[in-house]
């Protein structure tokens, strides 16, 4: 398993102008957010699949996000994460 190259982020191209919409999230590097000043998400790539580490709990949890199937899946549970720690503050 690998960090995501550029061409990887290609393939993400759509979901990553979805995650940069989210605005407790702030795009550090192409592909790479926080929240705060904690890391929050990052790509990588494994036998031509997809993979997003996201901490959507106190740990990261690496989620596939190849399809268009995972990536909704993904988003959801992000969202999910975002709002239960919003309404903690």
């Amino acid at each position: 398993m690998r960090h995501a190259t550029q061409e990887d982020l290609d393939r993400l191209e759509e979901l990553l102008a979805e995650l940069r919409g989210l605005s407790q999230l702030r795009e550090r590097k192409r592909g790479n957010f926080s929240r705060g000043s904690r890391a929050f998400l990052h790509f990588h790539e494994d036998l031509g699949d997809l993979y997003a580490d996201v901490r959507l709990a106190d740990d990261f949890e690496r989620m596939k996000v190849t399809s268009a199937r995972d990536q909704t899946q993904f988003l959801t549970r992000v969202r999910e994460a975002l709002a239960r720690t919003r309404s903690r503050v």
